[in-house]
């Protein structure tokens, strides 16, 4: 992990031509729920679980079963194998000599960070995708790291994502060609990052993100403890992105191309040529299992509807449609709920740079989708550093001066219209094979 953070420092200095001693200061942003597993002397113990990986489905039963109530109160979401705490009960259950000799939890960005600054700590939007936070006290949890066994004490000291921590050690600036001295943001996780990106500062702002994951997270004044959302803090104090999901977004285009061939480009040229439905024949993205509305880590990956006429093209428009029917069992979980956002979403995510994915989005979904300019982490990561070090007067600020509208999608409403009555048979085809699913071996 810290070699490619070194060499990829390396070569933004080198093609952008900007000079180590013009950086004024390193924000860092990472997928969240990847615990680093450390021994006393910080040396990495094992590789992380990423937060896809559904090995801790036992841990997850006896979590629901004992301490379901507890952990929804506290950590203000239900049990999944998404969330570090049934991760760390596995390893603790199957690596008895790895977690012996654990003495220190970080998390990816802050692993890093460590590295660069010697500065041991997380923010609170991370801590809240351990499981093992108390969302109410803003603090690590007593009792959820009583259920894991864990020393509190071990764990990092919790900061805003904006706070100044420390700076570039000379062993770092010889490393990485930083400046010795270079101040070092906190940071956050990548989709809080990307929500600010995207502009999404205010209540009923609504983000949908094309990414590993697909994610509709709106913007709001409280959280929302619900099993079918995923609550954090914004970076905003006093403001929340509560979210729904689905577990494998383009992961599931990526799992294609790479199973099947081709490149995305051509990919896309041939799909945007097959009818809305594709002739019947459909796909559920569950690779890894399900997030919204199920929390269902046992539900598998399906071709369905499958005729002699079908071709490639048809595979592959099914699976973009696929996924976006995936995201409007999202949208309607957020509907359920009551949680009000506006008649437009910022689009984001790598999946985004596809126009025709962006138009079955919005077909499926019925809502205009406004794609900006810049919008991933690592924009949104040098956005907070320039707010903790006052280039910008805050994060209004930097909305109006970094954000840039490059296009928007419409829906067509004859498309929406004939996808909501896919939607049906989708949901259908869910409830019938979901109990054959729980029959299969992982």
């Amino acid at each position: 992990m810290y070699a490619s953070v070194k060499t990829n420092i390396a070569s933004v200095l080198k093609k952008s031509g900007v000079l180590a001693t013009d950086i004024s200061a390193v924000c860092l942003d990472a997928a969240t729920h990847t615990a680093v597993l450390l021994d006393e002397g910080f040396n990495v113990l094992r590789p992380s679980i990423y937060w896809t990986d559904s090995r801790s489905v036992a841990e997850v039963s006896y979590l629901k079963e004992k301490y379901n109530d507890l952990i929804l109160k506290q950590a203000l979401h239900k049990p999944d194998t998404i969330w570090t705490l049934p991760q760390l009960m596995w390893v603790k259950d199957n690596e008895p000599e790895i977690w012996s000799k654990t003495k220190r939890i970080l998390f990816a960005k802050d692993y890093v960070r460590y590295l660069l600054t010697c500065e041991y700590c997380t923010d609170y939007i991370e801590a809240q995708g351990s499981m093992l936070f108390d969302y109410n006290q803003m603090k690590w949890s007593d009792e959820l790291c009583e259920i894991l066994g864990f020393d509190i004490e071990k764990l990092p000291p919790v900061v805003a994502p904006s706070e100044i921590i420390g700076s570039i050690t000379k062993s770092a600036a010889d490393e990485t060609g930083l400046c010795e001295g270079t101040r070092v943001i906190c940071g956050t996780t990548d989709t809080a990052l990307e929500v600010f990106a995207s502009g999404a500062i205010n209540k009923g702002n609504m983000t949908i993100k094309l990414a590993t994951a697909g994610r509709i997270c709106v913007v709001t004044a409280k959280a929302y403890p619900n099993q079918n959302l995923i609550n954090y803090s914004h970076i905003i104090d006093g403001l929340w992105y509560p979210g729904t999901a689905t577990k494998s977004c383009a992961a599931s285009y990526r799992w294609y191309r790479d199973t099947f061939g081709g490149d995305f480009g051509n990919l896309d040229e041939s799909a945007a040529k097959i009818p809305v439905g594709c002739g019947g024949l459909m796909f559920h993205p569950y690779l890894n299992g399900e997030l919204t509305p199920y929390a269902d880590p046992l539900l598998r990956g399906s071709f369905t509807g499958v005729r002699a006429g079908h071709t490639k093209a048809h595979f592959t428009k099914a699976v973009l449609e696929g996924v976006a029917l995936s995201l409007l069992d999202c949208k309607k979980a957020l509907d359920e709920i009551g949680i009000e956002y506006e008649d437009n979403a910022f689009i984001i995510g790598g999946g985004s740079k596809s126009l025709l994915w962006r138009q079955i989005v919005s077909d499926a979904l019925g809502i205009e989708l406004v794609l900006t300019e810049n919008n991933d982490s690592s924009f949104g990561s040098a956005m907070l550093a320039g707010v903790a070090t006052g280039v910008f007067e805050g994060f209004e600020h930097a909305i109006n001066k970094c954000t840039k509208t490059v296009s928007t999608t419409k829906p067509n409403k004859e498309n929406s219209k004939e996808y909501q009555e896919i939607f049906e048979l989708y949901k259908e085809i869910h409830d019938a094979l979901a109990p054959v699913y729980h029959k299969m071996k992982l």
